[in-house]
């Protein structure tokens, strides 16, 4: 791990200076990627590790196929530092290759972002996306460059033989489709589980209709709108609208022009999480999951163009979310400086934010982070309730 950050470091620094040069696909391969695999563990001058130019079925090559036991467990495709990754054929190719081989991770990167997909999912390719990682500075704001290792660790040769990214995956793919089965079950529930929950409630009296009733509210009140496999749309800009939302608001550039129609018309849940990986969903579902478990009352959900907010009553916000394409920010009402031991992806934003009375800002990559950060959401529930 300590030389990915070292190696992550040393990229950083001379950044700048790759992309003044525009680097094509086989100098970044060479000055960034190739020393980041090595960094991971995979020796790309031993062919038994590390295949170059591997071939597929259709009698084209993939850039790199990284082994285990001389047997390919991931693919990498690599492109020019300046590409943006949205080419949806170059998705469709990579995703496509993986698949027909048996192989289920493959890699899309620049050598700066890169994006993982698990090929095996039965979604259109870009939806497959479980998670990107960047080592741009710009869009990994608020990240620790420990952070940012971490994610891309799971990728090493150590990671990988461990299972750790199958086990990851695995889980996170099947919450999301769990979560969406049932909340079309709540939406419109049948008989037989109308059954099973009054056999449950220990209450024949109880009406089916009345059920299916009670359902349908809890459903909207805990997941006002579940999109996650096969919602992602199908081509994206550099930035999704969400972070181009945010990184216009952390410059301070004013969006005031805009008319009240326009404003709620793209404020709801589809504007936050198009275009987001499962990994970045998975973390705003658990902590939506969270704030809505801290209390029996009603908790009211807003959508802003910046951010959703959790309000206990009319103006007492306790929790903001952001979700960006690879980490979620939570912001809290909490002082920082009154925070003993705050983890080291906290930080004060105390005068960076305009008018905000929520100072203390969380940036959130994996679910132990989430688990961490349970407790100050706690802290900053108790603070307005």
């Amino acid at each position: 791990m300590n030389k990915l950050i070292q190696t992550i470091g040393m990229i950083r620094q001379k950044l700048p200076s790759l992309r003044r040069h525009a680097l094509k696909e086989t100098p970044t391969r060479t000055i960034v990627i190739d020393p980041l695999l090595d960094a991971l563990g995979w020796d790309v001058r031993d062919p038994d590790e590390v295949q170059l130019e591997c071939p597929t079925v259709d009698g084209k090559f993939v850039d790199y196929a990284l082994k285990l036991n001389r047997k390919p467990v991931l693919l990498v495709e690599a492109k020019a530092i300046d590409d943006p990754l949205d080419d949806v054929k170059a998705i469709t190719q990579i995703v496509g290759y993986a698949a027909n081989a048996g192989i289920v991770w493959c890699i899309l990167t620049n050598g700066i972002k890169w994006r993982v997909y698990r090929s095996v999912e039965k979604c259109p390719a870009p939806d497959k996306l479980m998670y990107e990682v960047s080592l741009d500075l710009d869009e990994s704001e608020g990240m620790t460059i420990e952070q940012i290792a971490q994610q891309l660790w799971r990728l090493s040769r150590e990671e990988t033989a461990k299972g750790t990214l199958d086990a990851l995956g695995e889980q996170t793919f099947t919450d999301g489709k769990v979560r969406k089965a049932l909340h079309a079950l709540m939406n419109d529930p049948p008989r037989p589980l109308l059954n099973l929950v009054r056999a449950n409630i220990g209450d024949n009296d109880l009406a089916p209709q009345r059920i299916k009733q009670s359902l349908i509210r809890i459903a909207a009140e805990s997941d006002q709108s579940i999109v996650s496999i096969g919602s992602t749309e199908s081509k994206r800009s550099k930035y999704s609208r969400t972070e181009q939302a945010y990184r216009s608001h952390r410059a301070k550039k004013a969006w005031k022009t805009r008319s009240a129609p326009d404003y709620e018309d793209q404020c709801n849940e589809s504007y936050h999480i198009s275009g987001k990986s499962q990994e970045t969903l998975d973390l705003y579902r658990g902590a939506e999951r969270f704030c809505y478990s801290m209390t029996s009352e009603k908790i009211d959900k807003r959508y802003r163009k910046n951010y959703i907010g959790y309000f206990l009553g009319e103006r007492k916000c306790f929790c903001r979310i952001v979700l960006l394409s690879n980490r979620i920010i939570l912001r809290l009402r909490l002082k920082y400086t009154e925070i003993s031991n705050p983890p080291v992806f906290a930080r004060d934003t105390k005068g960076l934010l305009h008018h905000s009375p929520l100072d203390f800002e969380l940036t959130i990559s994996n679910r132990i982070e989430l688990e961490q950060s349970k407790d100050l959401i706690r802290q900053s529930f108790d603070a307005v309730s």
